[in-house]
């Protein structure tokens, strides 16, 4: 397929990778139902490594074979499938026309711990020995880690520009640097988080949808003062992409804990609104039995196609 002019657009914002950075970015972008419009929705399971088998996969027990989820992205129309080491290793070979990400870092949950840092689980070389076009790699802003996190990311994200891969960034603010849940989805939060994995070098950017609330007293001070709109999500969406270098990195936005199905679809309206590039929708998908979730992330396209 060749490249429309929005594809064309967003891929100039690269300039400095290489070739093989650019058409692996393409092939994500001209692939599945979305092909061509610059919009995303992809397929992230590290939900098993990160909150536990039973937890991730009971609701729907298909979910334990890593064959069905690649198979779920593909029969969509995803744009491509995340997921850690062994079950891209899974499916690498039995599904060679699917665009992967290798998420690089995960964590457990078998231990509560105030500041997180996930540990390396893949290399660059695991990415290219099985045709990953993309890196995956967790950050959380606001844990006393944030350091260590930033500079493994540097080194992962320069080896994967030389190699040829894109790099995609779940930046997560967490930890004790931020003492209240609602603060890590304050809209000054998730636009700063969004905005530092932007510096760190990510070509994508995936961040929690941000609520209204203001964290950061500092921070109150300005966006008061100078009016910033932040009371509906569209508004908070088009902030978060404004400060990803004013919409020229591709921001897409997490699903989140299960919700209804309703719920889903008035969020992605307003993501979609705001000038949001797509979604990465896990839970949400996979637990539903598979003509359901078939069903529901062909509507979620829908709202991004039009």
């Amino acid at each position: 397929m060749l490249s429309t002019p929005r594809v064309k657009e967003i891929l100039s914002w690269y300039s400095s990778d290489n070739p093989g950075t650019i058409r692996n970015l393409a092939r994500m972008l001209n692939f599945g139902t979305l092909a061509g419009t610059g919009k995303f929705v992809i397929l992230p399971v590290d939900q098993g490594f990160e909150h536990g088998p039973a937890r991730s996969f009971a609701p729907n027990p298909h979910g334990y074979n890593p064959l069905y989820h690649a198979e779920l992205a593909l029969e969509s129309g995803c744009n491509a499938y995340a997921a850690p080491l062994g079950f891209i290793e899974a499916v690498s070979k039995e599904y060679p026309d699917l665009p992967l990400i290798l998420k690089l870092n995960n964590s457990d949950s078998l231990i509560s711990e105030k500041d997180p840092a996930p540990a390396v689980t893949g290399a660059i070389e695991d990415a290219l020995r099985l045709g990953a076009g993309a890196i995956g790699y967790t950050i959380y802003p606001g844990s006393s880690m944030r350091n260590d996190m930033y500079e493994k990311l540097q080194y992962l994200t320069q080896a994967a520009k030389e190699a040829g891969l894109a790099v995609v960034v779940w930046s997560y603010p967490r930890g004790s640097g931020i003492t209240t849940k609602d603060g890590e989805t304050a809209i000054d939060v998730v636009a700063y988080a969004a905005h530092i994995a932007a510096q760190l070098g990510a070509h994508m950017i995936k961040v929690k949808p941000p609520s209204s609330e203001i964290y950061q007293e500092s921070a109150r001070k300005v966006y008061e003062k100078e009016k910033i709109p932040i009371a509906t999500l569209e508004e908070r969406v088009r902030h978060v992409v404004q400060a990803t270098f004013d919409g020229r990195r591709i921001v897409i936005f997490s699903g989140g804990p299960a919700k209804s199905t309703e719920e889903i679809y008035s969020e992605i309206r307003e993501i979609h609104a705001g000038g949001g590039f797509g979604s990465i929708i896990g839970r949400n998908s996979f637990q539903r039995p598979k003509a359901e979730a078939l069903e529901f992330l062909k509507e979620i396209m829908n709202i991004y196609r039009k």
